[in-house]
Protein backbone atom coordinates (compact mmCIF):
# COMPACT_ATOMS: atom_id res chain seq x y z
CA UNK A 1 0.00 0.00 0.00
CA UNK A 2 1.44 3.83 -0.48
CA UNK A 3 2.14 6.11 1.47
CA UNK A 4 -1.44 8.06 0.83
CA UNK A 5 -3.28 5.18 1.29
CA UNK A 6 -1.46 3.89 4.36
CA UNK A 7 -2.24 7.36 5.50
CA UNK A 8 -6.12 7.10 4.93
CA UNK A 9 -5.87 3.60 6.97
CA UNK A 10 -4.19 4.98 9.91
CA UNK A 11 -5.68 8.43 10.28
CA UNK A 12 -8.52 9.70 8.22
CA UNK A 13 -10.52 6.76 9.14
CA UNK A 14 -12.71 9.86 10.46
CA UNK A 15 -14.33 9.26 7.15
CA UNK A 16 -12.14 7.49 5.21
CA UNK A 17 -12.32 4.32 6.55
CA UNK A 18 -15.42 5.15 6.19
CA UNK A 19 -15.10 2.47 4.53
CA UNK A 20 -16.16 0.00 7.70
CA UNK A 21 -27.89 -4.88 15.33
CA UNK A 22 -28.43 -2.02 17.02
CA UNK A 23 -27.41 -5.31 18.92
CA UNK A 24 -27.38 -5.99 22.41
CA UNK A 25 -24.47 -7.37 23.79
CA UNK A 26 -25.85 -7.01 27.27
CA UNK A 27 -22.87 -9.09 28.60
CA UNK A 28 -20.49 -6.89 27.74
CA UNK A 29 -21.67 -3.38 29.19
CA UNK A 30 -20.64 -0.77 31.19
CA UNK A 31 -22.31 -2.07 34.28
CA UNK A 32 -19.48 -5.07 34.52
CA UNK A 33 -16.93 -2.83 34.95
CA UNK A 34 -16.01 -1.76 38.83
CA UNK A 35 -14.25 1.28 38.43
CA UNK A 36 -14.09 2.89 42.08
CA UNK A 37 -10.98 4.32 43.98
CA UNK A 38 -8.22 3.93 42.33
CA UNK A 39 -8.61 1.43 39.57
CA UNK A 40 -10.05 3.41 36.76
CA UNK A 41 -9.57 1.00 33.97
CA UNK A 42 -10.33 -2.26 36.21
CA UNK A 43 -13.01 -5.18 36.04
CA UNK A 44 -13.61 -7.69 38.29
CA UNK A 45 -11.26 -10.26 36.14
CA UNK A 46 -12.83 -13.54 36.39
CA UNK A 47 -9.24 -14.98 35.42
CA UNK A 48 -6.33 -15.50 37.51
CA UNK A 49 -3.05 -13.70 37.07
CA UNK A 50 -0.20 -13.69 35.99
CA UNK A 51 -1.64 -14.44 32.38
CA UNK A 52 0.32 -15.26 29.09
CA UNK A 53 0.06 -13.28 25.64
CA UNK A 54 1.57 -14.02 22.66
CA UNK A 55 2.79 -11.68 20.51
CA UNK A 56 5.01 -11.20 17.67
CA UNK A 57 7.56 -9.42 19.54
CA UNK A 58 7.37 -12.48 22.06
CA UNK A 59 5.11 -13.40 25.43
CA UNK A 60 4.19 -10.62 27.58
CA UNK A 61 3.41 -11.70 30.72
CA UNK A 62 0.87 -9.77 32.39
CA UNK A 63 1.51 -10.67 36.36
CA UNK A 64 -1.48 -8.77 38.13
CA UNK A 65 -5.05 -7.37 36.90
CA UNK A 66 -4.24 -4.33 35.12
CA UNK A 67 -5.70 -1.12 36.30
CA UNK A 68 -4.40 1.90 33.87
CA UNK A 69 -4.45 0.53 30.52
CA UNK A 70 -3.89 2.33 27.57
CA UNK A 71 -5.37 1.00 24.53
CA UNK A 72 -4.00 2.54 21.06
CA UNK A 73 -4.84 -0.08 18.05
CA UNK A 74 -7.89 0.33 15.65
CA UNK A 75 -10.53 -0.98 18.10
CA UNK A 76 -8.64 -1.84 20.96
CA UNK A 77 -10.20 0.42 23.70
CA UNK A 78 -13.61 -0.46 22.35
CA UNK A 79 -13.33 -3.97 22.67
CA UNK A 80 -11.60 -3.39 26.40
CA UNK A 81 -14.72 -1.34 27.32
CA UNK A 82 -17.11 -4.00 25.72
CA UNK A 83 -15.19 -6.19 28.27
CA UNK A 84 -16.10 -4.26 31.08
CA UNK A 85 -12.55 -2.47 31.34
CA UNK A 86 -12.60 1.16 30.67
CA UNK A 87 -9.24 2.46 29.29
CA UNK A 88 -7.27 5.55 30.78
CA UNK A 89 -6.38 6.60 27.32
CA UNK A 90 -7.73 5.41 24.32
CA UNK A 91 -7.26 6.27 20.29
CA UNK A 92 -9.72 7.55 18.23
CA UNK A 93 -9.08 5.83 14.61
CA UNK A 94 -12.59 6.90 12.72
CA UNK A 95 -12.88 10.21 14.56
CA UNK A 96 -16.33 9.46 15.95
CA UNK A 97 -15.49 12.31 18.71
CA UNK A 98 -16.79 12.41 22.24
CA UNK A 99 -14.74 9.93 23.79
CA UNK A 100 -14.12 8.14 20.78
CA UNK A 101 -16.36 5.02 20.94
CA UNK A 102 -18.30 4.00 17.49
CA UNK A 103 -22.38 4.84 18.13
CA UNK A 104 -22.63 1.39 17.58
CA UNK A 105 -20.62 0.01 21.07
CA UNK A 106 -22.77 -0.92 24.30
CA UNK A 107 -20.19 0.00 27.16
CA UNK A 108 -19.42 3.47 28.06
CA UNK A 109 -17.09 5.30 30.51
CA UNK A 110 -17.51 6.64 33.87
CA UNK A 111 -14.86 8.95 33.14
CA UNK A 112 -13.65 9.68 29.75
CA UNK A 113 -10.03 8.70 28.86
CA UNK A 114 -7.02 10.71 27.76
CA UNK A 115 -7.74 10.75 24.11
CA UNK A 116 -4.79 10.09 21.95
CA UNK A 117 -3.26 11.00 18.55
CA UNK A 118 -3.12 8.63 15.76
CA UNK A 119 -0.57 9.98 13.61
CA UNK A 120 2.29 10.50 15.91
CA UNK A 121 2.61 7.95 19.12
CA UNK A 122 2.96 10.17 21.95
CA UNK A 123 5.14 8.87 24.53
CA UNK A 124 5.47 11.33 26.97
CA UNK A 125 1.73 11.60 27.35
CA UNK A 126 1.56 8.16 27.55
CA UNK A 127 3.89 7.58 30.14
CA UNK A 128 2.32 9.95 32.17
CA UNK A 129 -1.17 8.56 32.33
CA UNK A 130 0.69 5.55 34.32
CA UNK A 131 -0.58 2.98 32.79
CA UNK A 132 0.18 -0.73 33.71
CA UNK A 133 -0.63 -2.25 30.66
CA UNK A 134 -0.67 -1.37 27.09
CA UNK A 135 -3.22 -2.20 23.98
CA UNK A 136 -1.29 -2.12 20.70
CA UNK A 137 -3.23 -5.13 18.58
CA UNK A 138 -4.12 -3.93 15.63
CA UNK A 139 -1.71 -1.69 14.44
CA UNK A 140 1.31 -1.41 12.09
CA UNK A 141 3.71 -3.77 14.22
CA UNK A 142 6.13 -1.47 14.06
CA UNK A 143 9.25 -2.65 16.51
CA UNK A 144 10.77 0.41 17.93
CA UNK A 145 7.29 1.64 18.88
CA UNK A 146 6.90 -1.80 20.26
CA UNK A 147 10.44 -1.29 21.99
CA UNK A 148 10.44 2.32 23.69
CA UNK A 149 6.01 1.23 24.39
CA UNK A 150 7.43 -1.86 26.44
CA UNK A 151 9.88 0.64 28.09
CA UNK A 152 6.78 2.55 29.78
CA UNK A 153 4.39 -1.12 30.52
CA UNK A 154 4.16 -4.30 29.42
CA UNK A 155 2.53 -3.71 25.69
CA UNK A 156 0.40 -6.58 23.79
CA UNK A 157 0.78 -5.59 20.32
CA UNK A 158 0.11 -7.69 16.88
CA UNK A 159 0.68 -11.64 16.96
CA UNK A 160 2.63 -13.12 14.62
CA UNK A 161 2.40 -12.24 10.98
CA UNK A 162 -0.18 -9.21 11.41
CA UNK A 163 2.01 -6.16 10.61
CA UNK A 164 0.03 -3.61 9.15
CA UNK A 165 -3.20 -3.50 10.54
CA UNK A 166 -4.18 -6.94 9.40
CA UNK A 167 -4.91 -8.77 13.18
CA UNK A 168 -8.23 -9.61 12.45
CA UNK A 169 -11.16 -9.35 14.36
CA UNK A 170 -11.72 -12.44 16.39
CA UNK A 171 -7.88 -12.61 17.17
CA UNK A 172 -7.91 -9.01 18.46
CA UNK A 173 -10.72 -10.05 20.96
CA UNK A 174 -8.79 -13.00 21.65
CA UNK A 175 -5.50 -10.87 23.12
CA UNK A 176 -7.27 -8.36 24.70
CA UNK A 177 -9.81 -10.74 26.61
CA UNK A 178 -6.95 -12.62 27.50
CA UNK A 179 -4.27 -9.75 28.72
CA UNK A 180 -7.68 -7.90 30.66
CA UNK A 181 -8.29 -11.71 32.67
CA UNK A 182 -12.00 -11.73 30.69
CA UNK A 183 -11.61 -14.46 28.44
CA UNK A 184 -14.90 -15.79 28.77
CA UNK A 185 -16.19 -12.61 28.56
CA UNK A 186 -14.15 -12.67 24.95
CA UNK A 187 -15.19 -16.09 23.95
CA UNK A 188 -18.64 -14.95 24.24
CA UNK A 189 -18.17 -11.66 22.39
CA UNK A 190 -16.43 -13.65 19.61
CA UNK A 191 -19.54 -16.51 19.11
CA UNK A 192 -22.19 -13.78 19.24
CA UNK A 193 -20.41 -12.22 15.93
CA UNK A 194 -19.59 -16.09 14.25
CA UNK A 195 -23.46 -17.10 15.37
CA UNK A 196 -24.66 -14.21 13.46
CA UNK A 197 -22.47 -14.67 10.70
CA UNK A 198 -23.19 -18.09 10.25
CA UNK A 199 -26.91 -17.49 10.32
CA UNK A 200 -26.56 -14.92 7.50
CA UNK A 201 -24.19 -17.37 5.65
CA UNK A 202 -26.92 -20.39 5.95
CA UNK A 203 -29.62 -18.10 5.23
CA UNK A 204 -28.15 -17.71 1.44
CA UNK A 205 -26.06 -20.60 0.55
CA UNK A 206 -26.13 -19.40 -3.35
CA UNK A 207 -23.98 -16.97 -2.12
CA UNK A 208 -21.29 -19.76 -2.21
CA UNK A 209 -21.34 -20.19 -5.80
CA UNK A 210 -20.70 -16.25 -6.29
CA UNK A 211 -17.44 -13.89 -6.65
CA UNK A 212 -17.34 -10.93 -4.39
CA UNK A 213 -14.33 -7.54 -5.23
CA UNK A 214 -14.94 -5.44 -2.18
CA UNK A 215 -13.12 -2.06 -4.22
CA UNK A 216 -12.07 1.18 -2.75
CA UNK A 217 -11.41 4.82 -4.22
CA UNK A 218 -9.85 7.01 -2.86
CA UNK A 219 -8.07 10.44 -3.70
CA UNK A 220 -5.02 8.29 -5.64
CA UNK A 221 -6.41 5.72 -7.00
CA UNK A 222 -8.31 2.51 -7.20
CA UNK A 223 -7.74 -0.41 -5.18
CA UNK A 224 -8.90 -4.00 -3.92
CA UNK A 225 -9.16 -5.14 0.02
CA UNK A 226 -7.99 -8.88 0.04
CA UNK A 227 -7.46 -11.41 3.00
CA UNK A 228 -6.48 -9.39 6.07
CA UNK A 229 -8.63 -6.60 5.81
CA UNK A 230 -11.80 -6.85 7.99
CA UNK A 231 -13.70 -5.76 4.95
CA UNK A 232 -12.84 -8.63 2.92
CA UNK A 233 -12.30 -11.05 5.59
CA UNK A 234 -16.31 -10.39 6.45
CA UNK A 235 -17.56 -10.78 2.70
CA UNK A 236 -15.28 -14.29 2.75
CA UNK A 237 -16.90 -15.47 5.48
CA UNK A 238 -20.39 -14.52 3.85
CA UNK A 239 -19.60 -17.65 1.99
CA UNK A 240 -18.25 -15.11 -1.26
CA UNK A 241 -15.19 -16.48 -3.06
CA UNK A 242 -12.53 -14.18 -3.33
CA UNK A 243 -11.90 -12.59 -7.08
CA UNK A 244 -9.27 -14.73 -8.71
CA UNK A 245 -8.09 -12.23 -10.36
CA UNK A 246 -7.28 -10.15 -7.51
CA UNK A 247 -6.02 -12.86 -5.70
CA UNK A 248 -3.00 -12.66 -8.18
CA UNK A 249 -2.11 -9.52 -7.34
CA UNK A 250 -1.86 -10.27 -3.89
CA UNK A 251 1.81 -9.56 -2.41
CA UNK A 252 2.60 -11.04 0.83
CA UNK A 253 1.92 -9.01 4.14
CA UNK A 254 -0.35 -6.56 1.91
CA UNK A 255 -4.34 -6.49 2.42
CA UNK A 256 -4.55 -4.18 -0.01
CA UNK A 257 -4.12 -4.15 -4.04
CA UNK A 258 -3.97 -1.04 -5.95
CA UNK A 259 -5.01 -1.02 -9.36
CA UNK A 260 -4.68 1.91 -12.38
CA UNK A 261 -7.66 2.74 -14.64
CA UNK A 262 -6.31 0.40 -16.84
CA UNK A 263 -6.92 -2.35 -15.10
CA UNK A 264 -10.02 -1.82 -12.82
CA UNK A 265 -11.91 -4.65 -15.13
CA UNK A 266 -9.92 -7.36 -12.93
CA UNK A 267 -11.87 -5.87 -9.94
CA UNK A 268 -15.55 -7.06 -11.94
CA UNK A 269 -17.19 -9.66 -10.28
CA UNK A 270 -20.14 -11.59 -9.51
CA UNK A 271 -20.87 -8.56 -6.61
CA UNK A 272 -18.84 -5.83 -6.35
CA UNK A 273 -18.98 -3.49 -3.31
CA UNK A 274 -17.66 -0.14 -3.62
CA UNK A 275 -16.00 1.75 -0.85
CA UNK A 276 -15.15 5.42 -1.00
CA UNK A 277 -12.14 6.51 0.94
CA UNK A 278 -12.19 9.83 2.39
CA UNK A 279 -13.67 13.17 -0.28
CA UNK A 280 -14.24 11.55 -3.46
CA UNK A 281 -17.73 12.31 -3.94
CA UNK A 282 -20.52 9.54 -5.02
CA UNK A 283 -18.33 6.48 -6.49
CA UNK A 284 -21.78 5.72 -8.04
CA UNK A 285 -21.20 8.57 -10.28
CA UNK A 286 -18.42 7.79 -11.53
CA UNK A 287 -17.49 6.89 -14.93
CA UNK A 288 -14.66 3.90 -14.32
CA UNK A 289 -17.26 2.08 -11.60
CA UNK A 290 -20.06 2.38 -14.41
CA UNK A 291 -18.21 0.71 -16.80
CA UNK A 292 -17.54 -2.49 -14.61
CA UNK A 293 -20.11 -5.41 -15.66
CA UNK A 294 -21.48 -6.06 -11.98
CA UNK A 295 -22.61 -2.40 -12.10
CA UNK A 296 -24.41 -2.54 -15.45
CA UNK A 297 -26.40 -5.31 -14.54
CA UNK A 298 -27.07 -4.31 -10.80
CA UNK A 299 -25.01 -6.63 -8.92
CA UNK A 300 -22.63 -3.57 -7.42
CA UNK A 301 -23.18 -1.89 -3.47
CA UNK A 302 -22.11 1.38 -2.54
CA UNK A 303 -21.48 1.76 0.77
CA UNK A 304 -22.15 4.93 2.81
CA UNK A 305 -20.50 6.22 5.77
CA UNK A 306 -22.50 4.29 8.33
CA UNK A 307 -21.81 0.69 7.03
CA UNK A 308 -18.31 1.72 5.62
CA UNK A 309 -17.23 2.86 9.27
CA UNK A 310 -18.90 -0.12 11.03
CA UNK A 311 -17.09 -2.84 8.26
CA UNK A 312 -14.00 -0.81 8.76
CA UNK A 313 -13.64 -0.41 12.99
CA UNK A 314 -14.76 -4.39 13.01
CA UNK A 315 -15.09 -4.55 17.29
CA UNK A 316 -17.91 -7.19 17.92
CA UNK A 317 -20.28 -4.46 18.24
CA UNK A 318 -19.30 -3.18 14.93
CA UNK A 319 -19.31 -6.25 13.07
CA UNK A 320 -22.75 -7.53 14.36
CA UNK A 321 -24.26 -3.48 13.09
CA UNK A 322 -22.08 -3.88 10.26
CA UNK A 323 -24.00 -7.36 9.43
CA UNK A 324 -27.27 -6.28 9.55
CA UNK A 325 -26.99 -3.14 7.40
CA UNK A 326 -25.20 -5.57 4.79
CA UNK A 327 -26.80 -8.70 4.40
CA UNK A 328 -30.13 -6.66 2.68
CA UNK A 329 -27.71 -5.48 -0.02
CA UNK A 330 -25.85 -8.36 -0.96
CA UNK A 331 -29.35 -9.67 -0.96
CA UNK A 332 -30.78 -6.68 -3.35
CA UNK A 333 -27.02 -7.18 -5.37
CA UNK A 334 -27.83 -11.11 -5.96
CA UNK A 335 -31.17 -11.22 -7.58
Amino acid sequence: MNVSLRKSARRTAAAALTLATAVSLAACSSDDSDNSGSSPASSSATDSFPVSVPTKFGDVEIKEQPTKVVALGWGDAEIATELGVQPVGATDWLGFGGEGLSPWATATYDKAPEILDTQTVDYEKIAKLDPDLILDVRDSGDGDTNKRLSEIAPTVSVPEDADGFTTTWDKQVEMISTALGEKAKGDKLVSQVNDRITEVKDAHPQWADKSATVLAKTSVEWGAYVKGDARADLVSALGFKPNAEISKLVKPGEFYVSLSAENLTKADSDVVIGFPIGDVGSIADDAQWKTLTAVKDGHAIVTDKELSNAISLGTPAAMLHALDLLTPKLEDATK
